[in-house]
């Protein structure tokens, strides 16, 4: 039996009086690649901060390898939406990997640190361009550096926030094809609003907002869908994304 790498259970959150989370219940298991799927609002990034100890819920409880999230953050690796960097800094490929071994202030980068950077770098296929300047690359090249950089501490759980956001869409397969390699070696947990084209490339999907209205499998998630986006759906496992087939609700 698969062990649990996250176990929340009925988690609530408030900002104010307004209710970004109600009552929620989730588990991921290990080696799981799971897509937290919601609309824009629905508490995804609040659920992600809580997961990884950001955030402190107001009710319920949150456990990552059996401990509180901030106990297990270094199990952890993250891929924000959108990265702070200047793209005209001089660094190259290889030391803004390696920058994710970060030991603090007047503390220096050893020799395991190093092999780290360039195993994660061979991970996303991106060896050859080690000593390329950020400045140098493409925008989906870029997108594997900012992954390398986020497993270069060899994480068990990889939490994504929509990390195809920036990618051109004849480029996404390959990288669904990436995480499903690392996926091999650590659980993975995705956040987007593409419904469509996350759902071809998981195995679980959490409908998320405010409320969980569902979680498992992906051929059992429609009508989860249906309540979150407040519309019927068609899901198609290849192709569109959805068809509305009625009006979205107001």
């Amino acid at each position: 039996m698969a062990s649990k790498v996250v176990e929340i259970s009925n988690v609530s959150k408030k900002f104010g009086k307004l209710s970004v989370l109600h009552d929620i219940n989730l588990s991921v298991n290990e080696k799981d690649l799971m897509a937290i799927i919601g609309p824009n609002g629905g508490g995804k990034s609040t659920l992600i901060k809580i997961i990884m100890g950001i955030l402190t819920p107001d009710t319920g409880e949150v456990k990552i390898f059996g401990r509180e999230p901030k106990k297990s953050r270094k199990l952890m690796g993250y891929l924000p939406q959108h990265v702070a960097f200047d793209p005209d800094f001089p660094i190259n490929v290889f030391d803004t990997v390696l920058s994710g071994r970060y030991h603090g202030l007047f503390k220096g980068y050893t020799k395991s640190d190093e092999e780290a950077a360039e195993k994660a770098l061979k991970d996303v296929d991106i060896y050859k361009l080690r000593d390329r300047q950020i400045s140098e690359i493409s925008g989906g090249q870029m997108q594997r550096v900012f992954i390398a950089r986020s497993i270069v501490r060899e994480p068990k759980l990889l939490i994504m926030d929509e990390p195809m956001a920036s990618i051109d869409p004849e480029m996404q397969n390959s990288f669904y094809k990436l995480l499903s390699r690392l996926n091999d070696k650590m659980t993975i947990i995705l956040i987007s609003h593409d419904v469509g084209a996350v759902s071809a490339h998981v195995d679980k999907i959490a409908c998320l907002n405010r409320e969980l209205f569902y979680h498992g499998p992906v051929e059992g998630s429609a009508k989860g869908l249906e309540e979150v986006y407040k519309c019927p759906l068609e899901l198609i496992s290849h192709g569109i994304p959805h068809r509305v087939l009625g009006k979205h609700e107001k």
